[in-house]
């Protein structure tokens, strides 16, 4: 299989050759790549990131597959483009609202997978999930940073521990 990937930050080439992952621009990806699986944030930059002329540069038997945030296609344009035949179809596992309206167009197309945001979903992902909860509350307990705090001006307020 040949993987082509676009990202604003590009791999190191041994780690490039390492995957066998070639590192291309947007368009040359979206114009030579069968499938497109999104993997990225949800920022003022990637807002609609893939919009109607970024859809119209894809193949006509590619598939969209987005398990990202749902803002990051503009569905309005993916509708138009599966109605048009721009595309071949598509897999959503985010969407614009959460849950997605059952009377959505989207939900319309025999040629699209829509599931309600449950990806992650897997045994050995919700089993890893559960370990970092453990992790970071037993790091809490004995009175140290917990090892994934997002919010570490948390700390400046309170220290971690139950005393």
């Amino acid at each position: 299989m040949k993987i082509l990937y676009y990202d604003i930050f590009r791999l190191p080439e041994e780690l490039e050759k390492q995957l066998g992952a070639k590192y291309v621009d947007l368009d040359t990806l979206l114009a030579e790549s069968d499938i497109i699986t999104i993997h990225t944030p949800l920022t003022k930059d990637t807002y609609h990131l893939i919009n109607e002329e970024r859809l119209k540069k894809m193949k006509k038997g590619a598939i969209l597959v987005n398990t990202a945030r749902g803002p990051i296609v503009d569905i309005d344009a993916l509708v138009k483009a599966l109605r048009e035949g721009w595309i071949a179809g598509a897999g959503l596992d985010v969407h614009i609202m959460e849950p997605l309206p059952p009377n959505h167009p989207i939900t319309a197309f025999n040629n699209v997978v829509l599931t309600p945001h449950i990806g992650s979903a897997t045994y050995e992902t919700r089993l890893a999930m559960a370990m970092l909860v453990a992790d970071n509350l037993i790091a809490f307990a004995e009175g140290k940073e917990p090892p994934t705090l997002v919010n570490k001006d948390v700390l400046k307020v309170r220290p971690p521990g139950f005393s």
